[in-house]
């Protein structure tokens, strides 16, 4: 299952979650700009194919800096965060 935070909910008609598969976070990303096209360029820095800096994924709770290549369970259920910056 996805949490769609609530600036990208247009592109799934309003839906706060979706489910979608995949084992990892590139393929979860993967189908849910199959299913909604415009998902992927608003979480992935193209030239760079990683995650956008200012976006972070958590997987079952987990913020990970493995990015993209971040495992994902049948079960797991995966968040994508405005990313955090201090100072």
């Amino acid at each position: 299952m996805v949490w769609i935070p609530s600036l990208m909910q247009k592109l799934t008609g309003g839906a706060e979650q979706v489910a979608v598969t995949g084992a990892t976070v590139r393929q979860i990303i993967n189908e849910l700009e199959a299913a909604y096209p415009g998902f992927r360029a608003r979480l992935v820095n193209e030239e760079e194919d990683r995650l956008r800096p200012d976006v972070a994924v958590a997987v079952d709770g987990e913020i990970s800096n493995e990015g993209m290549r971040r495992k994902v369970g049948e079960s797991s259920e995966v968040n994508f965060l405005p990313a955090m910056s201090g100072g």
